[in-house]
């Protein structure tokens, strides 16, 4: 029996979801012209806590524009994660 493909909009949709019954207001980031190359999946707030967290299917890697963007956050200080499953952001305890 084949093991059932994780598909990267339903690791979005669970990491969502479980943010926002954290308490988190979360919202996604779309690319379109203008936008921000490498700009993260989805950006949560909580308490003046921002997380950038990149939605990646299990063995996901970033692009060249994401890692930049990544660097640019952890640089100034900001919390970026790279998340793949749901376990992983519940293991953060946001």
């Amino acid at each position: 029996m084949k093991k059932p493909v994780i598909k990267e909009r339903d690791v979005l949709r669970q990491v969502r979801d479980y943010l926002t019954h954290k308490n988190f207001f979360v919202y996604r980031n779309h690319q379109s012209l203008g936008s921000h190359k490498g700009l993260s999946d989805l950006t949560a707030i909580k308490g003046g806590r921002v997380l950038w967290i990149e939605i990646k299917k299990p063995g996901g890697k970033l692009s060249d524009y994401q890692k930049a963007f990544r660097d640019a956050i952890n640089m100034h200080g900001g919390e970026y994660y790279v998340i793949d499953c749901l376990d992983c952001i519940m293991a953060l305890e946001p």
